[in-house]
């Protein structure tokens, strides 16, 4: 019904950039809040960074001017641009979005569907 698909990770050097893209598909009406989560081996998922529908952008304390977070509604699609990667930025990122309301074949309305999650896509930041 909805899907999430990342793209945009990759190997990079500390100081480098990357810029991470996910695209919700599907019947979609609107989407509320957007955003980034990481988890690295050994450690629980953690969020990044969020957007709201509005434009209202929030960041963890580590990635705080250093990462941006963007959305583009009439595509359904969030973008995390992260410049002066350092190794701690090493994880799985995987993005979120908290609530999209999506055409329900069945009920012939827009339904919320809850919480959705994208496969992840590996950032590794080494020398």
């Amino acid at each position: 019904q909805v899907q999430l698909v990342e793209s945009g990770g990759g190997l990079v050097q500390p100081g480098e950039t990357l810029r991470l893209s996910c695209e919700v598909s599907g019947s979609i009406g609107s989407i509320n809040t957007m955003g980034w989560y990481r988890q690295a081996p050994g450690n629980q998922r953690e969020l990044v960074a969020t957007i709201t529908e509005g434009g209202s952008e929030r960041y963890a304390e580590p990635v705080k001017g250093r990462f941006t977070v963007s959305r583009d509604n009439a595509k359904n699609s969030v973008y995390l641009q992260m410049n002066s990667l350092k190794p701690e930025d090493t994880a799985v990122y995987y993005c979120n979005v908290d609530r999209v309301w999506a055409w329900d074949q069945r009920t012939k309305r827009y339904s919320p569907v809850e919480d959705s999650w994208g496969q992840g896509t590996q950032v590794t930041v080494s020398s």
